[in-house]
């Protein structure tokens, strides 16, 4: 079960969250983001002393300054259940005749007509790098088997 899912899930149902600095934070979760950074509504904060008290009625609070948070245990059970639900999901979407058997790249591929590579054995496939084959361009290649073909 991943934090992000289970904050997800917890959204409108009450949490507490302490910080590093002792703080500690009541209210029902509005919203939260991919670094861990929530809004909470109705929200009773409490010093690290536990012997102030403020009551507001949104605040917002970073992600990298949350010590840990309490959450219900129903919202755990919520979880499990969601995830469940989506692993059978997966596992009804993976019987397809069509799906079947395809791993990353997706099996198609294969036939076409070959072509000429490099190793290519066709005697009119011709590699034409660096020498001179005759023709026009007779100052071009390698000068030694230039100088060879002009004497």
């Amino acid at each position: 079960m991943l934090p992000l899912s289970l904050l997800k899930t917890a959204q409108s149902h009450p949490m507490l969250v302490e910080l590093k600095n002792g703080e500690t934070y009541n209210g029902h979760l509005v919203s939260c983001d991919t670094w861990m950074n929530i809004n909470l509504r109705e929200v009773i904060c409490t010093s690290k002393d536990g012997d102030k008290f403020w009551r507001m009625p949104e605040c917002y609070i970073r992600g990298s300054t949350i010590k840990y948070l309490r959450i219900p245990d129903e919202v755990i059970d919520m979880v499990k259940e969601d995830m469940q639900a989506k692993s059978r999901n997966r596992a009804e979407m993976n019987k397809g005749g069509r799906n079947q058997n395809q791993g990353r790249g997706g099996g198609g591929g294969g036939g076409g007509v070959g072509g000429g590579g490099r190793n290519n054995m066709n005697p009119n496939n011709r590699n034409t790098f660096g020498g001179n084959r005759g023709g026009s361009r007779a100052g071009l290649g390698n000068p030694h088997r230039n100088a060879q073909n002009k004497k």
